[in-house]
């Protein structure tokens, strides 16, 4: 146990906890678990709200045994819930095996993405959560709790995105696939006016594909991440959509170095050094950033640009870049791609909190009415009730939750003010 209460990773949350444990075995997870009044875990910190947050006990994962099993016959592996993907994902490859997609950045925990429905992007690609075919957790008792996608009901679609609220994930089990090869290709200068126009051929060119803007300056970066063994290794060509093919490295922040970034111009590479936007041997910027995502259906993209760029110099004192994804409807009852195939749109800001917020009340009013729902561990500036009430089985996963938890041991503030104000 430590005294000090840690902070997330931006440094706009410091945690609440009267206690902060990190404990070293499943077996004093439970124990703690069981004695505490109130409880919840932390991953890694990338969450830029309360989500995470409690005036009771706080568990890190990260002291669990580091377990990666590989089962090669039914193409999945089971992990310990507080590793980083990027170890996950070095430990998957040196099996010949891999996962479908992965987030922008690979520092992040599997249990903490998957709870708040974290992403990757590419049209045939859902959330990272999607691949969760099991899970085990440990119940507001200390008792562990397995759950599998082949057993009868549909619990493990509420248990997956489940903003840490039904118990502590101690492992989860994923879906892999053989090992594959990604090359990555980066265009500048592509006009706002043609990605508009023509959205869906630039999602859909290539496996993965990011498109970064500020909204005010006519122009785009597209990254294009194109799998070998399907897509092939070539790009579009040096002239594409009026985008030029960049004659170096970027960063999705222009002027800032690319030496955090993973390897383009068109190198090819294994997936987990390709899919990601950083590097896990670097961090990605200083930290001092606040965040914001809102996932609209996808056919709403256009509309959604035009309204962002007539906003655009509105926002752009506090916006350091925007990054548009797409993400493949799921069935997880919180995911904000429940049933819908999405476009994600992404507000890194500065750490101006009060100037950020007005910015992203901004953002919000243009692009809610058209279906947007924020990302679960990123800003809002909508009340929490407003936000449950944007998801269909808002009301499923609140009795969910009164059959697994019914004291509220593992709810806080947050899930509280989602779902019983």
């Amino acid at each position: 146990m430590t005294a000090e209460p840690p902070r997330n990773w931006a440094g706009n949350v410091t945690f609440g906890a009267a206690r902060v444990h990190r404990p070293s075995s499943v077996a004093e997870l439970q124990r703690i678990v069981a004695g505490a009044g109130s409880v919840r875990a932390l991953g890694t910190g990338h969450s830029f709200n309360r989500v995470a947050d409690t005036d009771g006990d706080l568990v890190r994962l990260d002291g669990l045994p580091g377990r990666v099993e590989i089962d090669p016959a039914a193409r999945t592996a089971t992990v310990a819930g507080g590793l980083r993907y990027a170890w996950v994902a070095e430990q998957l490859h040196a099996g010949g095996f891999a996962l479908a997609t992965m987030a922008s950045l690979p520092q992040i925990s599997v249990a903490g993405a998957c709870a708040t429905g974290t992403h990757g992007s590419g049209h045939g690609q859902p959330g990272l959560a999607a691949a969760v075919t099991g899970l085990r957790m440990v119940s507001p008792d200390g008792d562990l709790v397995e759950l599998r996608r082949d057993a009868p009901g549909d619990r493990l679609d509420g248990a997956v995105v489940a903003l840490g609220a039904l118990g502590i994930v101690t492992e989860l089990t994923l879906d892999i696939e053989p090992a594959y090869d990604i090359a990555q290709w980066v265009y500048t200068g592509l006009p706002l006016d043609r990605l508009t126009e023509s959205f869906d051929e630039v999602s859909g060119s290539a496996y993965s594909v990011s498109v970064f803007t500020d909204w005010a300056g006519g122009e785009a970066q597209v990254w294009l991440k194109r799998r070998t063994d399907t897509d092939g290794a070539g790009h579009p060509g040096p002239s594409w959509l009026g985008a030029r093919l960049a004659d170096g490295p970027q960063h999705p922040i222009p002027g800032l170095s690319p030496a955090a970034c993973t390897t383009q111009g068109g190198v090819p590479g294994p997936w987990h050094e390709r899919l990601p936007h950083f590097r896990p041997d670097f961090t990605p910027s200083s930290g001092a950033e606040l965040q914001s995502e809102l996932l609209l259906p996808r056919a709403a993209a256009p509309r959604a640009f035009e309204a962002l760029r007539r906003i655009g110099h509105r926002i752009a004192p506090v916006l350091q870049v925007s990054e548009i994804r797409t993400v493949a409807a799921d069935d997880l009852w919180l995911s904000p791609a429940h049933r819908r195939d999405c476009v994600a749109l992404h507000f890194t800001w500065t750490d101006r909190a009060e100037d950020v917020l007005r910015a992203v009340a901004a953002v919000e009013a243009e692009l809610l009415p058209l279906g947007g729902r924020p990302h679960w561990g990123k800003l809002t500036a909508l009340p929490l009730t407003e936000v449950a009430a944007l998801h269909p089985r808002a009301d499923d996963f609140r009795r969910l939750m009164a059959d697994h938890d019914p004291a509220g041991k593992l709810r806080n503030a947050f899930v509280n003010g989602l779902f019983f104000s």
